[in-house]
C-alpha cells in the first residue's frame, strides 16, 4: 500500500516539476529575480548536512542564468570534527586486527599440524623410504 502511495507521490512530484520547468519561460525577470534570491536566503538558513562529498544542486535555471556548468552548482560538504574522522577509521582498524589475527591462528593450526607429522615420524619405526613415497604420504594424512 505504502509503495503504491510513493508510487503516485513521486508522479504528482514530476509533473509539478515539469509544469514549472515549462512555465519558467513566462516569468518575468523581477520575479526569477525575486526568485533566486529567496532561494539563496533558503539555502544560507539552511542547517549543514553530515556529508563528506560536494552534492550539485540545481541553481541557474530558477536565477533565469545560463551558466557554463551546465545549471548545476557545487555547495561545499559542511567540515567534519576530529573525532568523526575518527569514528570512520575504527571499522578499518577493526577489519586489519581481524585480519591479522585470522592469518595468525591459521599459521599457528599448520604449525600444529606439522609437529605432530614430525613427531609421528621420529616415533615410528618405519624406513625413511616409505615416507618418499606419495601414497604413503596420502595415506598418513587419511588416518591423522
Amino acid at each position: 500500500m505504502s509503495n503504491a502511495l510513493d508510487q503516485k507521490e513521486a508522479e504528482f512530484a514530476l509533473k509539478v516539476c515539469r509544469a514549472l520547468d515549462e512555465s519558467i519561460t513566462t516569468l518575468p525577470p523581477a520575479s526569477l529575480d525575486q526568485l533566486a534570491a529567496a532561494r539563496r536566503r533558503a539555502i544560507a538558513r539552511k542547517k549543514p548536512e553530515e556529508s563528506a562529498v560536494a552534492a550539485p544542486v540545481f541553481a541557474h535555471a530558477l536565477a533565469g542564468a545560463g551558466g557554463s556548468s551546465g545549471g548545476f552548482e557545487t555547495v561545499p560538504a559542511p567540515k567534519r570534527g576530529r573525532f568523526s574522522r575518527l569514528a570512520l577509521a575504527w571499522p578499518l582498524l577493526a577489519l586489519v586486527i581481524g585480519l591479522a589475527g585470522i592469518a595468525y591462528w591459521e599459521d599457528q593450526q599448520r604449525t600444529a599440524e606439522l609437529a605432530d607429522i614430525d613427531a609421528a615420524m621420529l616415533s615410528d619405526n618405519l624406513p625413511l623410504d616409505a615416507y618418499l613415497d606419495h601414497g604413503f604420504n596420502a595415506y598418513l594424512t587419511r588416518n591423522h
